[in-house]
């Protein structure tokens, strides 16, 4: 019995830890790099689509209520850190004004989520 308990944490830890990458609601394309970082801890995901919704979790949000509809999801937190998935076709002047808007609400943790290349294309390594 405790081999399948240990068997269930770790899965419930790997898929606490993929929730916030993982958006079945939002379409959106994101760039490849070849520097990818793992995921260490459980952020808010701000969604950019490519027709320039903005997205927040699941739910749509105009760009102006953005940092105080953060701000309600998660009063707590003294410094938020945010995840940003932008759709590698969406204008990098949007982007810009997301990442400003954060900026100057007071959110200075801003990682920006990417995938990684195909290990086959690339001839480095």
């Amino acid at each position: 019995m405790v081999p399948f308990i240990d068997i269930v944490l770790v899965l419930l830890i790997i898929f606490m830890v993929t929730a916030p990458v993982i958006q079945s609601g939002v379409e959106v394309h994101v760039p490849k790099t070849q520097f990818v970082r793992e995921i260490s801890e459980e952020r808010l995901v701000v969604s950019l689509t490519k027709d320039q919704t903005i997205f927040l979790q699941n739910d749509p949000v105009n760009i102006h209520e953005l940092v105080a509809k953060i701000r309600e999801k998660n009063p707590k937190a003294a410094s938020q850190s945010i995840y940003i998935r932008a759709d590698a076709d969406a204008p990098v002047g949007i982007l810009l004004t997301i990442m400003d808007k954060l900026k100057v609400g007071g959110i200075d943790n801003v990682s920006m989520v990417t995938e990684p290349l195909d290990r086959k294309g690339s001839s480095s390594k």
